[in-house]
């Protein structure tokens, strides 16, 4: 782009100023009209509804709306959507006006070599052609930019106004800046709370991931004896808890740990008094009922994936190092273990991540629940509960939203770190 501003000639200039003079300079035509129409509808677009986009996005509104006076007002949500929108445009525009530039600078390197300017028709069969990936690419681009990069930015800007709680349509909203994460991380009601729940959701994550692959391992490496019979016949029983969906599983574990539930009801037959496994006071009961569900769900698919791993292990190392008096821990330790971490390291990572984030399972078993010394939280709440519970239930959008983002800095440290040095990373060619 700077090669082409400080090398262009006039031409190149002209195309800077106008969309498509350059070229019509050079004799195309039909290129040179149709990007003197895309910059003229631009200019209509922004005169005409893209400048107040730009003007509410950065305002979020001016007028607060009153239905008994007839004002009808303005919506600060919607003007940030539309904001969003305004500046997507913006920059399609911003990237349509570069390949302008390097376009007319290309044909004006082509004709210094003797050759004429690219035939407009030619151009569009090389979309069908060479550049059909552009062609493939254009719509699903844009739909990516509408339905997914829109929605994020708008959780992520969300997290810098106040709004939630008192504050929403038709009350305006306003940017706020780093009030959120203020309040989250040094003032109020809602620090304490955030900082019991991290720690939580550390020892949580840690411990279902661990638990989840040492046990899955384990199954796969008693599943792989020869010596066990019909193994199919076994392997099919861990299966059939991870074919049922998980959502069942969780109303169905939450049943039997009630007070009604068959568990409850062995223990009052046998004399005993009813437990409340999931009351308010079951604080580390619930976390450990959470923690044996998780696991009930999650290890047969580290056991389907570790069994296809160690299918594909060489047999001559474990001859060899059995020739070298190596023990079965020693073998274990030094030959299967380091080829299924390798293998499985980055599933290892989406795992720790997927636990961080697991919403489903104490929301099933637990949800709902509000304990003492917590902010619309209960002790087996993570984060990600702690979001909708805020968000969702309570209007606390703008906490809501700087919490997903600091969900999302703490897991892409976490899983960006452990990877580059995990052996999968560092000992690439060791394992080929």
């Amino acid at each position: 782009m700077l090669e082409a501003l400080r090398q262009g000639d006039r031409r190149v200039a002209a195309s800077a100023a106008i969309m498509g003079l350059g070229q019509l300079l050079h004799g195309q035509i039909a290129k040179g009209l149709l990007l003197i129409a895309l910059q003229l509808s631009a200019v209509a677009f922004f005169v005409l509804t893209g400048g107040k986009m730009l003007l509410g996005f950065v305002t979020l509104g001016s007028v607060k709306a009153n239905p008994a006076m007839g004002i009808e007002g303005d919506n600060s949500v919607i003007l940030l959507i539309m904001g969003i929108f305004g500046i997507i445009v913006l920059l399609l525009y911003i990237l349509i006006w570069r390949a302008n530039i390097k376009d007319c600078y290309n044909t004006q390197k082509r004709v210094a070599k003797g050759a004429a300017p690219e035939k407009f028709k030619a151009e569009l069969s090389s979309l069908l052609d060479k550049n059909f990936y552009k062609t493939a690419l254009f719509l699903p681009i844009l739909g990516v930019c509408v339905f997914t990069v829109l929605p994020i930015v708008f959780m992520i800007l969300i997290a810098f106004t106040d709004y939630g709680g008192a504050v929403i349509p038709p009350e305006l909203v306003s940017w706020t800046g780093l009030d959120s994460f203020r309040k989250i991380l040094s003032l109020g009601q809602f620090a304490p709370t955030f900082f019991k729940i991290l720690g939580w959701n550390f020892v949580w994550a840690l411990l279902s991931t661990a638990l989840n692959y040492l046990g899955g391992l384990g199954l796969a490496l008693l599943y792989n004896k020869k010596r066990i019979r019909a193994r199919a016949v076994w392997r099919g029983f861990p299966i059939l808890a991870y074919a049922i969906p998980g959502f069942i599983s969780l109303l169905a574990f939450k049943f039997m740990f009630s007070y009604g539930g068959p568990i409850n009801q062995m223990i009052t037959g046998a004399g005993g008094t009813a437990i409340g496994f999931l009351d308010l006071d079951a604080k580390w009961t619930a976390r450990a009922i959470g923690l044996f569900v998780n696991a009930w769900i999650t290890v047969p698919t580290t056991m389907l994936l570790a069994t296809g791993i160690l299918s594909n292990i060489d047999e001559s190392l474990y001859e060899a190092s059995r020739i070298d008096g190596a023990s079965r821990w020693v073998q274990f330790k030094k030959i299967t273990l380091p080829f299924v971490l390798f293998a499985t390291t980055p599933v290892l990572i989406s795992q720790f991540i997927g636990n961080f984030n697991n919403f489903g399972i104490f929301y099933f078993l637990r949800g709902g629940l509000y304990v003492d010394n917590y902010f619309l939280a209960s002790d087996t709440d993570l984060l990600i509960n702690w979001l909708y519970n805020l968000s969702i239930d309570n209007n606390y959008y703008a906490i809501g939203a700087a919490i997903s983002l600091i969900i999302f800095i703490i897991t892409s440290i976490i899983s960006l770190a452990v990877y580059v040095l995990s052996p999968s990373y560092k000992q690439e060619e060791t394992f080929r």
